[in-house]
C-alpha cells in the first residue's frame, strides 16, 4: 500500500470514528413525532403510561381538534381535569443520559381553544427516572402555553443522577388552586444530545429549563 492509499484510509477512519462518537453521544425517542391513526383515548406506539386515568389523543380529528401537524401527519394531545387529575406519557430512553452530563433537547408545543371542552391552557413538565414510572427529578417546565401555533422550546440540563426513563406531563398552571379542563399539544421531540454547558436555574431543587 502506497503513501497516497495509506493517507486515503487514514482520513475515512478518522471520520468514521468520529460520526461513531457523535451517533454515541445522542440518545434517542421511539415514534419522536407521535405517528399513528388519529384516535381518541389511545397510546402512541413507543410510549406507555403510568398514571391510571392517561388517556391520550392522537390527533388532528379527535374532539374536534383540526390543527395540522408540525411534523409527520399526527401528534400528541394531553389533557387535565375538573378532578385534579392530568395526562402523561412515559418511555425508557435508548442509552442513559448520565449524572453530571450536559445534554440538550427541544420539541414543539400548542395549545388549541377547541378541545371538546377542555379548552383552557396548560404547562409541560418532563421527569427524568432511573426506574420505569418514577419521578426522581424533575428535568424541565415550561410556562403556560397558550399559543395556537407551533412553537419551538429549546431545554439544557444537567441530569442529578443517570436517568433511564423520561416522563412528558400536563399541569396545570402555576397560581392556580382550582383544577380545570385543559389541554396541551405535543410534536416533534428532537434527539437528546450532549453539549458543553447550561444555563440553569434552581429553585427548591427543580431545574427549570424554559429558555424561550
Amino acid at each position: 500500500m502506497n503513501l497516497f492509499s495509506k493517507t486515503v484510509l487514514l482520513f475515512f477512519s478518522l471520520i468514521l470514528i468520529c460520526l461513531s462518537s457523535d451517533l454515541a453521544a445522542q440518545i434517542y425517542l421511539d415514534n419522536a413525532s407521535f405517528e399513528g391513526n388519529p384516535e381518541d383515548a389511545t397510546m402512541p406506539t413507543g410510549w406507555h403510561h403510568c398514571r391510571d386515568g392517561t388517556t391520550p389523543d392522537l390527533l388532528p380529528g379527535p374532539w374536534g381538534v383540526i390543527k395540522e401537524a408540525h411534523d409527520g401527519e399526527t401528534y400528541l394531545g394531553l389533557i387535565s381535569r375538573e378532578n385534579g387529575t392530568w395526562e402523561s406519557i412515559e418511555q425508557r430512553l435508548s442509552n442513559p443520559m448520565k449524572k453530571g452530563e450536559c445534554y440538550q433537547f427541544s420539541l414543539m408545543l400548542a395549545y388549541t381553544k377547541k378541545y371538546a371542552g377542555y379548552n383552557l391552557p396548560l404547562k409541560l413538565r418532563i421527569w427524568g427516572s432511573s426506574t420505569k414510572c418514577g419521578r426522581d427529578q424533575l428535568l424541565a417546565e415550561t410556562r403556560f402555553i397558550r399559543h395556537e401555533d407551533w412553537k419551538k422550546y429549546d431545554f439544557d440540563f444537567y441530569p442529578k443522577s443517570d436517568i433511564n426513563y423520561v416522563i412528558f406531563e400536563a399541569h396545570f398552571a402555576d397560581g392556580v388552586y382550582i383544577s380545570y379542563k385543559g389541554n396541551i399539544l405535543l410534536d416533534d421531540l428532537s434527539k437528546i444530545k450532549k453539549c458543553d454547558r447550561a444555563m440553569l436555574e434552581e429553585n427548591d431543587g427543580a431545574i427549570f429549563l424554559d429558555k424561550i
